[in-house]
């Protein structure tokens, strides 16, 4: 059973590699298609999983990005918001060669850009095709729009908070710092932040300072109250709650953290009037 997993997730990766040997050997499972756009002269791709009554009535939407290196199936596979969150549009877009800022300095592996006008804006851009692509094709819920993503993709989530701050319900960020946050653009939003304590890459010293200035935009108390295991709620002054989920482990995305940001985002989708 291993053996045919490997497999099939090996085909499904050539997907991206070569269309036409995954249009050959393989389907998508009911509700994924894939995604190709052309954004300023460049094409990008991923997939998208659709519920099937997201043409008909309005439907929130999950964006996640993978990490530095990552692929957009890693991605769906890792978060799978589509298993813990299946009424919701979801999507797993695929980054492309990007200089990495704590490895792969010379950019030969996939990544999102880091700030605003790095790379010529080009995944910010992406982001507004994909999103105008699922307005024309679903009923999107404009009030219920979510963004996830671990390391370079939790990086890129914060830079979306701080670039379309009206678009989004809430964030969940993962073994990601932002230095960003200090910038008067940043409104209160529902966070959640992902933070290992023995991170050797983005340290968990930088990972604090980040989730304790999340805290003061989004007018936080200081007293806490558990949540779930591993996680602490700081209510909000001003509606923008958030969950601090530290666990123990390193730089790796927790197994149990793609059910607490389904958790977490569905407890904000239904706080939305």
């Amino acid at each position: 059973m291993k053996h045919r997993f490997i497999c099939l997730f090996a085909v499904l990766l050539g997907c991206f590699i070569s269309p036409v040997v995954c249009r050959a050997q393989v389907q998508l499972p009911a509700g994924f298609h894939k995604l190709e756009l052309t954004v300023d002269g460049v094409a990008r791709s991923g997939f998208v999983y659709a519920p099937a009554k997201a043409k008909e009535v309005p439907t929130p939407v999950v964006f996640v990005f993978h990490g530095h290196g990552g692929t957009a199936l890693q991605g769906g596979r890792t978060f799978a918001m589509y298993k813990h969150w299946p009424e919701a549009i979801s999507v797993y877009l695929q980054g492309l060669n990007t200089p990495g800022k704590l490895t792969d300095p010379e950019g030969k592996k996939p990544g999102w850009q880091h700030g605003a006008g790095a790379e010529g804006d080009r995944d910010l851009k992406l982001f507004d095709a994909v999103m105008a692509n699922l307005k024309e094709t679903y009923k999107v819920d404009a009030k219920r729009i979510f963004s996830t993503g671990h390391s370079n993709g939790g990086g890129f989530t914060y830079l979306l908070w701080q670039t379309k701050p009206d678009v989004f319900c809430a964030m969940a960020p993962s073994a990601a710092a932002s230095a960003r946050l200090a910038d008067a653009s940043f409104k209160p939003k529902p966070a959640m932040h992902i933070a290992g304590t023995q991170d050797p890459l983005v340290k968990y010293a930088w990972q604090e300072l980040t989730m304790n200035k999340v805290k003061q935009i989004n007018q936080c108390e200081a007293e806490g109250k558990s949540w779930a295991q591993d996680c602490t709620l700081f209510p909000s002054k001003v509606g923008a709650p958030f969950v601090a989920f530290i666990h123990q482990g390193t730089h790796k995305f927790p197994d149990e953290a793609p059910a607490l940001i389904a958790k977490f985002f569905k407890e904000q989708s239904a706080a939305v009037k």
